[in-house]
């Protein structure tokens, strides 16, 4: 049974991207290394409303590679994968090539 989570308000859900712990060739490479804190946006909530009742919509789409906060967010479990929920605000910014 496949489920989908569909955040509410401006909640942002993100899949943590783990960075290899070798190179290509096979160097194992330190823990300090591999600290850029990111993830991949799955899904985003519509938005929230503000003082006159206008929707504000959440600044980041599906499919963003984001920089997240060291602490923060909520785990979420579905099936065997692990996502976190974050707040619109939260996210600290986007990550571009």
């Amino acid at each position: 049974m496949a489920k989908r989570l569909i955040p509410l308000l401006n909640r942002v859900l993100v899949q943590k991207i783990t960075p290899p712990s070798k190179t290509t060739a096979g160097i194992l490479l330190p823990e300090k290394t591999n600290k850029l804190n990111s993830g991949k946006v799955v899904a985003v909530g519509p938005g929230s409303h503000d003082r006159e009742g206008k929707l504000v919509p959440v600044s980041v789409k599906e499919g963003d590679t984001v920089l997240l906060p060291e602490y923060g967010g909520t785990e979420v479990k579905l099936g065997e994968k692990e996502y976190h929920l974050y707040r619109d605000e939260d996210i600290l910014g986007t990550l571009h090539e």
